[in-house]
């Protein structure tokens, strides 16, 4: 169960940085920022959950 959490945290990080890198792009693309966020959140919601558990 820890590893899956750490796993989870793992993913969020990830998807923190490919957000900032495509922040950072001269155009970035918000579709694919859009994506990125909406990835982070239901991530952020199964930490939430495995968290409160």
């Amino acid at each position: 169960m820890k590893s899956n959490f750490d796993e989870l945290k793992k993913i969020h990080a990830d998807l923190e940085h490919k957000l900032g890198k495509e922040i950072q792009r001269p155009n970035p693309d918000h579709i694919i920022m859009t994506r990125i966020k909406r990835e982070k959140l239901k991530v952020k919601d199964a930490i939430a959950t495995m968290d409160s558990s």
